[in-house]
């Protein structure tokens, strides 16, 4: 059952939310795009991961305080999926890379904040454990696609994972107040 947390955390969790329906979504345009068999293993697997993560800050975040902008989220990440992956799979592991290593950044930040909380009680250790365990998984997923990623990235490339940065910080911030 989801409980009341201090509003930064409910904020924060309402963009952890919002953030891994869209890489639920980036895993499924991704699938739709691509038939190439590694970049499809690897979508496959990563999807499974996003999904248990969607369904964990589902178990910990009140319905009631979710994004009211589930559908731009699921919009947007499919997006972000499917687009590179019609260019080619170099695409798409760069954007993996962009986007894990922005998500390890914006999960580091609520750790240390619970970490400097004075009192934490089980419900906010129980989160932290949580997050801990998140960014864990896609500091893996970013190092895989950093692993797999043989060429350098291309002006597209570079371009799009500026977008991408970008657009991460903008649906963070939207996503804490909407």
């Amino acid at each position: 059952m989801a409980i009341a947390y201090p509003k930064w955390l409910e904020r924060s969790l309402r963009s952890d939310h919002a953030g891994e329906l869209g890489a639920v979504w980036i895993y499924h345009g991704i699938l739709w795009a691509t038939k190439d068999e590694q970049v499809r293993a690897f979508a496959e697997k990563h999807l499974h991961t996003e999904s248990r993560h969607l369904f964990e800050i589902e178990s910990v975040l009140r319905e009631g305080c979710r994004s009211r902008l589930l559908p731009l989220w699921k919009s947007f990440g499919f997006i972000v999926g499917a687009l590179p992956a019609l260019v080619g799979k170099e695409e798409v592991f760069h954007t993996i890379d962009a986007v894990e290593s922005f998500v390890d950044k914006h999960y580091l930040k609520q750790i240390n904040r619970l970490d400097s909380t004075e009192h934490m009680d089980l419900n906010l250790i129980s989160v932290r454990e949580l997050l801990v365990q998140c960014r864990e998984d896609e500091i893996s997923h970013r190092d895989e696609a950093r692993e797999i990623a043989v060429l350098p990235k291309s002006l597209f490339s570079k371009l799009w994972c500026n977008l991408v940065a970008i657009g991460s910080q903008v649906a963070v911030a939207c996503a804490m107040l909407i």
